[in-house]
């Protein structure tokens, strides 16, 4: 059987745990090169080995998507060795939980620069290499169209990288190249238990509290975020542009 992403190029940022982790692990075991980017080396190092150990194409490049010179820097790393980017899902991103009352400026610049600055240049400098048809994706979330208490500068944030595909699809037309939106729910990841705090009992008093709101009754986990975005990423998604494709067991349908 034809694997989906066979000879493709894709490129996975924040992708040495989680979703980006499951990610480029499923594009590159259905036939993809991989490029991860993620800011802590020896974290990039480990997800590019057991890529490769796995017998998978990868190439990891230490990124911070904040900062352009950097992406600048990707791109022509990847412009040299492959001349070409079939999918880019633009996944780096981050937040923490500050209710109204105490939200900092720093709270806000970080969370923005993360999830809006980072995702508006991570695909405008890749434009160059975008393949005709190419798929982008984006991470946006559940929080993105719901009220969170203490979440909402990351829920804003999430909310506009929905605006951006409605609008990008417009702009990107006549190369038809695809851009889409996954939003997962509560999934479980490092960067979700973290949200409790280091105390593995008050993750887990997290954990249970999620679960108990999403009609499956269970968190989501890294590999069913990371099926989405191989059908996002895929032929299989051919005639979807612009969707918001929710990963969430639920929880925003009801």
């Amino acid at each position: 059987m034809a694997r989906k992403l066979e000879n493709k190029i894709a490129l996975v940022t924040g992708a040495t745990s989680g979703i980006g982790l499951a990610s480029a692990q499923r594009f590159a075991a259905e036939g993809a090169h991989v490029y991860l980017t993620g800011r802590r080396q020896a974290e990039l190092d480990s997800a590019v080995k057991a890529i490769r150990e796995a017998g998978g194409k990868a190439t990891g490049v230490r990124v911070d998507s904040t900062k352009l010179s950097e992406l600048d820097a990707l791109y022509a790393q990847i412009k040299e060795e492959h001349g070409r980017l079939d999918v880019l899902f633009a996944n780096a991103g981050g937040g923490s939980m500050l209710p109204l009352g105490s939200i900092t400026e720093e709270h806000f610049d970080d969370t923005f620069d993360r999830n809006v600055k980072g995702v508006l240049f991570t695909v405008q400098k890749a434009l160059p290499l975008l393949a005709e048809g190419a798929s982008v994706i984006l991470t946006g979330s559940t929080a993105g169209s719901a009220g969170t208490a203490a979440f909402s500068v990351y829920s804003a944030s999430k909310a506009a990288v929905r605006a951006f595909a409605r609008s990008w699809i417009l702009d990107l037309k006549e190369r038809r190249i695809r851009v889409n939106t996954i939003s997962p729910g509560a999934t479980r990841t490092p960067g979700l238990l973290d949200l409790a705090g280091p105390d593995a009992a008050q993750q887990q008093g997290l954990a249970d509290y999620l679960a108990a709101q999403i009609p499956m009754g269970r968190l989501g986990e890294a590999a069913e975020i990371a099926s989405a975005a191989l059908f996002l990423a895929s032929d299989d998604a051919s005639f979807v542009n612009g969707a918001e494709l929710f990963v969430d067991g639920g929880q925003q349908q009801i």
